[in-house]
């Protein structure tokens, strides 16, 4: 519902209700071969086991998504500055109006991630969950709060990071335009500093690429640590 790739809303509902049966024929011996779970008397109960078996799923993903949400604030950030922010297109994967730079930066990443095979990497978290939290064996302590509270924050550490380039390129602009406006009072300065900033903007973009490349390494690697943390701070 929540990881990259496999809850894209443009894959089909076909395909991701196969694959989560697939997923839990091949991991349905591993589990129950070394647990024991007694069955509930009530249907309440029954429900409340399978919420709670669904938030360690859901929290798998949502660790995962947090990496492309800053891919996203990063976009925004640099169409801001810009002047595409009143442009946005519709991204199939998400159902919502993305920024232009930022599907761009999106769907780079989303590729990247499959080639260096970072959707089995979301496979094996789910298959070591099962080894780490036993069944209805999930605990909420403190560092787990604490945790969660630090990987949301780092989204917005992230984005900058990403965006800064871009922001540092448009902020230099600015200041040579002001100096221009001063110095050139019967120019318009409106007229020539959008186009500016988009061909800046575009310029340190392409400059820039290549090191994003070599970021979403870090990323990605950094995502794959906060899993592996998240899983063992809800652990018995």
């Amino acid at each position: 519902m929540l990881s990259p790739f496999f809850g894209s809303l443009n894959i089909p509902i076909q395909f991701r209700a196969v694959a989560a049966f697939a997923f839990t024929f091949v991991l349905f011996p591993v589990v129950d071969s070394g647990t024991f779970v007694e069955f509930p008397s009530t249907i309440l109960m029954y429900a409340a086991m399978i919420l709670e078996e669904l938030f360690i799923g859901w929290l798998i993903g949502f660790v995962s998504f947090v990496s492309f949400a800053a891919i996203n604030l990063a976009g925004k950030v640099m169409d801001m500055q810009v002047g595409f922010a009143i442009v946005n297109v519709m991204d199939p994967t998400s159902g919502q109006q993305i920024p232009l730079i930022g599907s761009f930066l999106y769907n780079l990443a989303i590729m990247i991630f499959l080639v260096t095979n970072g959707h089995h990497m979301i496979i094996a978290a789910l298959a070591e969950s099962f080894r780490v939290v036993p069944l209805l064996g999930m605990q909420w302590t403190e560092s787990f709060t604490d945790l969660m509270i630090d990987i949301t924050s780092g989204i917005f550490v992230a984005g900058m990071k990403i965006a800064m380039p871009v922001t540092f390129a448009i902020l230099l602009t600015n200041v040579g335009l002001g100096i221009l406006a001063r110095t050139m009072p019967q120019m318009n300065i409106f007229v020539v500093g959008i186009p500016m900033h988009i061909m800046v903007g575009i310029c340190m973009l392409a400059f820039v690429v290549p090191f994003y490349v070599l970021f979403l390494d870090v990323v990605f690697n950094e995502m794959y640590g906060n899993i592996s943390l998240a899983i063992k701070a809800i652990a018995p």
